[in-house]
C-alpha cells in the first residue's frame, strides 16, 4: 500500500513536470518574438555560477502603478521588434492591432515578467557583457519565456 501511494505521488510530479516543460516548448514554437530593453545588474552568483539579473525597462516604466499584484501589460512592437510598454490590460479594454499581452507579477515591490535572470557558460561572461536587449516569445495569452540576450543592435549574443 505505501509503494502504491509513493509510485502514484511521484507519478503525479513527473506528469506535472511534463505538462509545464510541454507550455513551455508550446510558447517557443508559437509565441511571438519581443525584445525588451534591459540593465543587466549582478553578473556573478558563487553559489550558481555565472548569471546576470535582468531588469527590463518595461518594469521600470510600469513601476508601483501596477494593480493588482499580478495580471497582463499591453506592449506594442516597434519596427524593430522592441516591446513598449502602453498600459495595463483591462478585459474590457480590446487589444489594438499591434499590441500583445506580457504576464506580469509584483514581488517586492517591483514587477517581474518571469525571465528575470539569464545563466551561461562560467567563463563566459565576456560573450554577455554587451546585452541591451532580452529576447523573449509571448504567447497569447502573456506566458513568456526568455530566449536570449542581444546587443544594442538586436543581434544575438553568445552563438559563437
Amino acid at each position: 500500500m505505501r509503494s502504491r501511494v509513493i509510485f502514484g505521488g511521484l507519478v503525479l510530479v513527473v506528469l506535472a513536470l511534463v505538462v509545464l516543460v510541454v507550455r513551455k516548448e508550446r510558447v517557443l514554437a508559437h509565441g511571438t518574438p519581443v525584445l525588451l530593453e534591459l540593465a543587466p545588474v549582478d553578473p556573478r552568483s558563487l553559489m550558481q555560477g555565472d548569471y546576470m539579473v535582468l531588469d527590463y525597462a518595461v518594469s521600470r516604466r510600469v513601476g508601483q502603478s501596477a494593480t493588482p499584484r499580478q495580471g497582463l501589460l499591453v506592449l506594442r512592437l516597434d519596427a524593430d521588434g522592441v516591446g513598449h510598454f502602453v498600459r495595463q490590460h483591462t478585459p474590457d479594454t480590446p487589444l489594438a492591432p499591434g499590441e500583445l499581452l506580457l504576464g506580469y507579477k509584483e514581488r517586492d515591490g517591483r514587477i517581474r515578467l518571469g525571465a528575470e535572470s539569464f545563466f551561461f557558460q562560467e567563463g563566459h561572461a565576456d560573450r554577455y557583457a554587451g546585452a541591451k536587449y532580452g529576447e523573449l516569445r509571448v504567447a497569447k495569452d502573456g506566458s513568456s519565456v526568455l530566449v536570449g540576450l542581444r546587443n544594442a543592435e538586436r543581434q544575438p549574443l553568445g552563438r559563437n
